[in-house]
């Protein structure tokens, strides 16, 4: 006899009653997730508050950016319990938009410092 017989419900009917409800989470990861918010933003305005300046300030405040935003993707938009496609299909654009945007400021770089060369610093 199998274990869905026994129970006397039919794998169609256990899956509609899983599907009801729903997948849970601990709420102490979500207060966990919220401290860490809380922290986070904590830290960056403490770079404001300390008077913290140059690339040093924009290297902290973005990554106390990100830090923050995948917590909330992981956490709560559920990204952590996903596929793992489905994670790539959401993910990875933003990452190549990024590896584009450094391409194109090296470009910058290089074509700036060619026309300054070729042209010279006059106006």
């Amino acid at each position: 006899m199998s274990e869905t017989a026994a129970h006397g419900q039919s794998p169609h009917t256990q899956a509609l009653h899983a599907q009801d409800h729903g997948q849970q989470h601990p709420i102490g990861l979500y207060f966990f997730v919220w401290g860490l918010l809380f922290v986070l933003s904590a830290f960056s305005y403490m770079v404001d508050y300390l008077g913290i300046h140059g690339y040093l300030r924009w290297t902290l405040i973005l990554l106390f950016m990100m830090l923050k935003a995948g917590l909330i993707v992981a956490v709560f938009m559920h990204m952590a319990w996903e596929r793992l496609a489905l994670v790539y299909a959401i993910l990875l654009p933003p990452v190549l938009v990024l590896v584009f945007v450094a391409l194109m400021v090296s470009e910058a770089d290089y074509t700036i410092f060619t026309r300054l060369a070729f042209f010279g610093a006059a106006p």
